[in-house]
Protein backbone atom coordinates (compact mmCIF):
# COMPACT_ATOMS: atom_id res chain seq x y z
CA UNK A 1 0.00 0.00 0.00
CA UNK A 2 2.91 2.35 0.64
CA UNK A 3 3.85 1.86 -3.02
CA UNK A 4 0.76 3.14 -3.93
CA UNK A 5 1.08 6.62 -1.79
CA UNK A 6 4.40 7.07 -3.20
CA UNK A 7 3.20 6.71 -6.78
CA UNK A 8 1.04 9.24 -6.26
CA UNK A 9 3.46 11.79 -4.87
CA UNK A 10 5.64 10.67 -8.09
CA UNK A 11 2.81 11.88 -10.28
CA UNK A 12 2.07 14.99 -8.41
CA UNK A 13 5.90 15.79 -8.53
CA UNK A 14 5.81 15.06 -12.13
CA UNK A 15 2.60 17.02 -13.00
CA UNK A 16 3.68 19.96 -11.08
CA UNK A 17 7.28 19.82 -12.60
CA UNK A 18 5.59 19.92 -16.18
CA UNK A 19 3.40 23.01 -14.95
CA UNK A 20 6.56 24.55 -13.76
CA UNK A 21 7.74 23.58 -17.08
CA UNK A 22 4.88 25.71 -19.09
CA UNK A 23 5.37 29.10 -16.90
CA UNK A 24 8.88 29.39 -17.53
CA UNK A 25 8.14 28.70 -21.67
CA UNK A 26 5.32 30.94 -21.09
CA UNK A 27 7.20 33.80 -18.58
CA UNK A 28 10.30 33.52 -21.36
CA UNK A 29 7.95 34.65 -24.14
CA UNK A 30 7.45 38.15 -22.01
CA UNK A 31 10.25 40.09 -23.61
CA UNK A 32 11.87 42.29 -20.90
CA UNK A 33 13.45 45.02 -23.32
CA UNK A 34 15.77 42.43 -24.71
CA UNK A 35 15.99 41.01 -28.05
CA UNK A 36 14.88 37.58 -27.78
CA UNK A 37 14.39 34.64 -30.41
CA UNK A 38 12.36 33.09 -27.23
CA UNK A 39 9.59 35.92 -27.68
CA UNK A 40 8.16 34.60 -31.41
CA UNK A 41 6.94 31.01 -30.06
CA UNK A 42 3.62 31.01 -30.19
CA UNK A 43 3.67 32.94 -33.82
CA UNK A 44 2.00 30.67 -36.37
CA UNK A 45 2.59 31.91 -39.79
CA UNK A 46 0.23 30.80 -43.06
CA UNK A 47 2.65 28.52 -45.11
CA UNK A 48 1.41 26.71 -48.16
CA UNK A 49 -2.13 26.85 -46.49
CA UNK A 50 -0.95 25.47 -43.25
CA UNK A 51 -0.12 26.99 -40.05
CA UNK A 52 3.33 26.64 -39.09
CA UNK A 53 5.64 27.78 -35.93
CA UNK A 54 7.53 30.81 -37.53
CA UNK A 55 10.41 28.92 -36.33
CA UNK A 56 9.77 26.23 -39.19
CA UNK A 57 9.47 28.97 -41.58
CA UNK A 58 12.61 30.86 -41.08
CA UNK A 59 15.76 31.31 -38.86
CA UNK A 60 15.47 34.22 -36.18
CA UNK A 61 18.89 35.56 -35.30
CA UNK A 62 20.33 38.17 -32.83
CA UNK A 63 21.87 40.81 -34.30
CA UNK A 64 23.00 43.36 -31.15
CA UNK A 65 20.64 43.43 -27.93
CA UNK A 66 17.92 45.45 -29.12
CA UNK A 67 17.53 43.73 -33.06
CA UNK A 68 16.58 40.46 -34.61
CA UNK A 69 16.72 39.46 -38.08
CA UNK A 70 14.37 36.97 -39.25
CA UNK A 71 15.53 35.04 -42.74
CA UNK A 72 12.49 33.16 -44.37
CA UNK A 73 14.01 29.68 -46.17
CA UNK A 74 11.97 31.62 -48.86
CA UNK A 75 11.33 34.58 -50.12
CA UNK A 76 7.96 34.43 -50.87
CA UNK A 77 6.94 33.90 -47.26
CA UNK A 78 8.32 37.59 -45.76
CA UNK A 79 4.52 38.83 -46.65
CA UNK A 80 2.92 36.12 -44.61
CA UNK A 81 5.58 36.38 -41.85
CA UNK A 82 5.48 39.87 -41.80
CA UNK A 83 1.41 39.97 -41.09
CA UNK A 84 1.57 36.66 -38.62
CA UNK A 85 4.19 39.08 -36.16
CA UNK A 86 1.66 42.08 -36.80
CA UNK A 87 -1.55 39.65 -35.84
CA UNK A 88 0.84 38.64 -32.74
CA UNK A 89 0.45 42.17 -31.50
CA UNK A 90 4.11 41.59 -29.49
CA UNK A 91 4.64 45.47 -29.44
CA UNK A 92 7.08 45.47 -32.07
CA UNK A 93 7.18 46.46 -36.17
CA UNK A 94 8.23 44.18 -38.90
CA UNK A 95 10.85 46.18 -41.11
CA UNK A 96 11.15 44.12 -44.62
CA UNK A 97 13.12 44.50 -47.10
CA UNK A 98 12.69 41.80 -49.61
CA UNK A 99 15.28 39.53 -47.95
CA UNK A 100 14.89 39.73 -44.62
CA UNK A 101 12.74 40.80 -41.83
CA UNK A 102 14.69 43.23 -39.39
CA UNK A 103 13.04 43.45 -35.72
CA UNK A 104 13.91 46.25 -33.67
CA UNK A 105 12.92 46.05 -30.08
CA UNK A 106 11.83 49.28 -28.90
CA UNK A 107 12.78 50.17 -25.01
CA UNK A 108 10.34 49.61 -22.96
CA UNK A 109 7.82 52.63 -21.21
CA UNK A 110 7.32 52.61 -17.38
CA UNK A 111 3.63 51.75 -18.30
CA UNK A 112 4.41 49.06 -20.95
CA UNK A 113 6.43 47.78 -18.40
CA UNK A 114 3.88 48.03 -15.56
CA UNK A 115 1.31 45.84 -17.99
CA UNK A 116 4.04 43.30 -18.72
CA UNK A 117 4.69 42.53 -15.25
CA UNK A 118 0.92 42.21 -14.65
CA UNK A 119 1.24 39.75 -17.27
CA UNK A 120 3.70 37.32 -15.93
CA UNK A 121 2.02 37.88 -12.36
CA UNK A 122 -1.07 36.58 -14.44
CA UNK A 123 1.01 33.98 -15.90
CA UNK A 124 2.17 32.54 -12.17
CA UNK A 125 -1.02 32.92 -10.53
CA UNK A 126 -2.53 30.69 -13.36
CA UNK A 127 0.53 27.98 -12.76
CA UNK A 128 0.14 28.20 -8.78
CA UNK A 129 -3.28 27.46 -9.64
CA UNK A 130 -3.13 24.44 -11.54
CA UNK A 131 -0.46 23.11 -9.26
CA UNK A 132 -2.92 23.50 -6.15
CA UNK A 133 -5.76 21.86 -8.36
CA UNK A 134 -2.93 18.78 -8.77
CA UNK A 135 -2.25 19.03 -4.70
CA UNK A 136 -6.05 18.86 -4.50
CA UNK A 137 -6.45 16.04 -6.92
CA UNK A 138 -4.11 13.58 -4.82
CA UNK A 139 -5.44 14.20 -1.89
CA UNK A 140 -8.93 13.11 -3.06
CA UNK A 141 -7.11 10.03 -4.64
CA UNK A 142 -5.04 9.71 -1.22
CA UNK A 143 -8.72 9.74 0.60
CA UNK A 144 -9.74 6.55 -1.21
CA UNK A 145 -7.11 4.76 -0.55
CA UNK A 146 -8.64 4.73 2.81
CA UNK A 147 -11.38 2.06 2.09
CA UNK A 148 -9.14 -0.17 0.66
CA UNK A 149 -7.45 -0.65 4.05
CA UNK A 150 -4.79 2.30 4.25
CA UNK A 151 -4.28 3.35 7.84
CA UNK A 152 -5.54 6.55 8.11
CA UNK A 153 -2.05 7.77 9.68
CA UNK A 154 -0.33 7.10 6.69
CA UNK A 155 -2.94 9.14 4.74
CA UNK A 156 -2.25 12.08 6.84
CA UNK A 157 0.98 11.81 6.25
CA UNK A 158 1.03 11.26 2.65
CA UNK A 159 -0.95 14.50 2.81
CA UNK A 160 1.55 16.90 4.78
CA UNK A 161 3.81 15.17 1.88
CA UNK A 162 1.53 16.76 -0.88
CA UNK A 163 1.51 20.06 0.80
CA UNK A 164 5.27 20.22 1.24
CA UNK A 165 5.60 19.49 -2.31
CA UNK A 166 3.13 21.88 -2.83
CA UNK A 167 4.73 24.62 -1.38
CA UNK A 168 8.21 23.57 -2.61
CA UNK A 169 6.96 24.00 -6.29
CA UNK A 170 4.77 27.15 -5.43
CA UNK A 171 8.11 28.63 -4.12
CA UNK A 172 9.92 27.58 -7.63
CA UNK A 173 6.99 29.74 -9.07
CA UNK A 174 7.58 32.74 -6.70
CA UNK A 175 11.41 33.50 -7.49
CA UNK A 176 11.11 32.81 -11.07
CA UNK A 177 8.26 35.44 -10.86
CA UNK A 178 10.80 37.70 -8.37
CA UNK A 179 13.85 37.10 -11.79
CA UNK A 180 11.58 37.78 -14.27
CA UNK A 181 9.72 41.21 -12.51
CA UNK A 182 13.07 42.38 -11.90
CA UNK A 183 14.01 41.86 -15.34
CA UNK A 184 11.56 43.70 -16.78
CA UNK A 185 11.02 46.55 -14.56
CA UNK A 186 15.16 47.35 -14.66
CA UNK A 187 15.75 50.06 -17.75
Amino acid sequence: MMEEIELYLDDAKDSMEKVIAHFEKEIQKVRAGKASAAMFDGVMVEYYGAMSPINQVASINTQDAKTLIISPWEKQVLPEIEKAIMKANLGVTPQNDGEIIRIIIPPLTEERRRELVKKVKEISENSKVSIRNIRRDTNDALKKLKNEGVSEDAIKGAEGDVQEITNSFSSRIDKALEVKESEIMTV
